[in-house]
């Protein structure tokens, strides 16, 4: 049995009852060339449209699973168990969303889709040499300013200090630091002295100097010996896309570089930078989409990061269970 979700839009829509083994299949269904080439035949039980679908934020479905009650709403930490394909439901959850999608298919309950469920749903896409690629225009409010719990603007400061968390759970983990020189003393003077080593004072990298100037205008980097290993993009009180073009040029001026890439920024900026970072100049570059390379990071997670017992034993992968990506 398969229960369906709708991501993006975090709603159940629908299960599937498998009907034969599993085969390999190419023949074109998702793309040409198609990835997804291990297959099944099934049978639909229950299909539900995205209206009808069930938010997993809905109060009959969070406090009743395993994997969402023991959450807050508020956070993206949840998502991990989401994030791979296929994933085994315990019992009770999976019999508790199959009855919940099975009795949702004759009280047809409708769940107003936003304006923002909307332009996911209608997300187009465009041909390129290596493929159909998704691209998203974003509405004239994608850029507005953060605001805090009680509608407070947040200010340099709060940046500088997302900034300090980042650099301080990169140089626990063992990683050499970069910062822009600006930054450089007011992120220094967040963190213990005993730091302040790991931090550089020149990129020990050989490219040309424009491709230089790019990357030491980036927010933070984490290096290990001559090679950069991730690049953050703090996203505070400017324009999303500021950090994005920076992640955009530094990838074509080096296409073949390899390095994880992210925007941090707050909870509230989340659907900010997932439309952001699908624009049509961010999803038609060169070397592939930049959604496809660049992930977002809540505030939230860098707390929770931050906090995390023996970070000097942790590979940096634990970051894959935070971040979340717009290739979905």
């Amino acid at each position: 049995m398969l229960l369906c979700y709708l991501t993006r839009l975090s709603r159940w829509c629908g299960a599937l009852r498998v009907e034969s083994d599993m085969y390999l299949d190419s023949q074109p269904i998702f793309a040409d060339p198609d990835p997804f080439t291990v297959r099944f035949n099934v049978a639909p039980i229950v299909v539900l449209q995205p209206e009808y679908a069930i938010p997993i934020h809905d109060d009959s479905v969070w406090p009743s699973l395993s994997i969402t009650k023991s959450f807050d709403k508020s956070r993206s930490t949840w998502t991990g168990f989401f994030r791979n394909s296929l994933n085994k439901f315990n019992v009770m959850d999976g019999e508790y969303l199959l009855n919940l999608i099975k009795r949702q298919q004759e009280l047809k309950h409708f769940y107003t889709l936003s304006k923002r469920d909307v332009r996911y749903l209608e997300t187009p896409q465009v041909p390129t040499p290596s493929g159909m690629v998704e691209v998203e225009i974003p509405v004239d409010d994608s850029d507005e300013l953060p605001t805090g719990n009680k509608g407070v603007v947040v200010g340099r400061d709060d940046s500088i200090n997302v900034q300090a968390k980042v650099a301080q759970i990169g140089a626990e983990m063992g990683f050499r630091i970069w910062v822009p020189r600006n930054d450089k003393q007011r992120v220094q003077e967040r963190l213990p002295r005993s730091m302040h080593d790991q931090f550089l004072s020149k990129l020990p990298l050989n490219y040309d100097d424009t491709t230089l100037k790019t990357i030491e205008q980036i927010d933070i980097l984490w290096l290990k010996g001559r090679s950069i290993a991730r690049a953050f993009e703090i996203e505070h009180t400017t324009a999303i896309y500021s950090g994005l073009l920076r992640m955009a040029d530094l990838l074509a001026l080096q296409p073949n570089m390899d390095i994880r890439l992210h925007i941090v920024a707050a909870e509230e900026r989340r659907d900010q930078v997932l439309g952001q970072i699908k624009r049509p100049v961010f999803s038609l570059l060169e070397r592939g989409p930049l959604y496809k390379q660049c992930t977002y990071l809540s505030y939230g997670s860098i707390n929770e990061l931050e906090k995390t017992p023996n970070l000097p034993h942790i590979k940096d992968t634990i970051i894959d269970e935070y971040e979340e990506s717009a290739d979905t």
